[in-house]
């Protein structure tokens, strides 16, 4: 079986061996069209660029479910190599990594999160999960996001530095926060929602006090209503935990990406879209065509 091209707004993605996409895997932000395309891209005024990914290294926190980030030399510039006649010896240093692809600034794909055995597109744990990973849903078929992204300060709106471990973000919260900040929400758009997290990542002592503040079910729905192709905020786990007495786990997760196919992104850096005070940028997020995973590393881009 061979994987079509699939179609993202104007820009034809070549075809993949071994593997067929099934249009209704690639969730809403394969439904861009050539003319929201452009639109997005018209959206930049100054010509700023910011860096939205927290970065990686050995010994950065990550939650327990996931494994510890692991990078080591794997080849170093002793094992040289001299042609012929050369004047000097050519080193090559590279690396082996050990890690999940929920490190970091990471993008769940829509497999992630399933209810019972099954998850958005049709997935079955009976017939789409194989050896190395699920068959459908997975990180390949996470589409190029370049569209409208819109920054919601949830943490300016309470007047706080970060919002308190827990805290619930209300669909009202988003609202308001967009009527703070004079800007709309529009299908298509990139919403991320900023707890001020980020600000305390990595300082365990003051970590706990903060940990798992995010959007709740109103939200989450509120977010799918308002047409956001994709999500993002500046947490491990995007919702608060723990969910609302007689909730699913993950409740926000079951729904965005299980229900309504909209991405999510987990530990983006919006302290500088903060403090800049940005309504709304070009959004940019390419993640890695992991065949068989269930989400990606990322490094996300913002452009006013």
């Amino acid at each position: 079986m061979t994987r079509m091209g699939q179609q993202y707004g104007t820009v034809r993605q070549r075809a993949l061996p071994g593997v067929s996409y099934v249009p209704a895997e690639l969730g809403r932000g394969a439904h861009q069209t050539g003319d929201e395309l452009l639109a997005a891209l018209s959206v930049p005024s100054a010509g700023q660029l910011f860096d939205l990914d927290a970065g990686r290294w050995p010994g950065m926190p990550v939650l327990p479910v996931h494994p510890p980030f692991v990078m080591t030399t794997y080849r170093t510039p002793g094992r040289a190599v001299r042609t012929p006649d050369a004047a000097t010896e050519t080193g090559v240093t590279t690396e082996l990594i050990v890690s999940s692809a929920h490190t970091g600034t990471h993008i769940d794909a829509l497999c992630h999160v399933t209810e019972g055995s099954r998850w958005f597109g049709g997935g079955l744990d009976a017939e789409h999960l194989g050896d190395f990973g699920p068959t459908l849903a997975e990180a390949s078929s996470i589409p190029p996001f370049l569209c409208r992204g819109v920054l919601l300060d949830v943490a300016a709106l309470r007047g706080v530095e970060a919002l308190p471990a827990g805290e619930r973000i209300t669909a009202e919260d988003l609202r308001a926060a967009a009527d703070r900040q004079g800007v709309e929400l529009r299908p298509g758009d990139a919403v991320l929602i900023r707890t001020g997290y980020m600000a305390v990542w990595g300082d365990d002592a003051r970590r706990d006090a903060h940990y798992a503040a995010g959007p709740d079910t109103s939200a989450g729905r509120f977010l799918a209503e308002s047409g956001a192709v994709v999500v993002g905020s500046d947490t491990e786990n995007f919702e608060c935990l723990p969910a609302a007495s007689g909730e699913e786990f993950l409740p926000v997760h079951r729904h965005l990406l299980g229900e309504a196919g909209v991405h999510i992104i987990e530990l983006l850096y919006l302290e500088q879209l903060a403090r800049a005070r940005l309504r709304e940028f070009l959004f940019v997020c390419l993640s890695l065509r992991m065949r068989g995973a269930t989400g990606s590393m990322v490094r996300p881009v913002a452009v006013a």
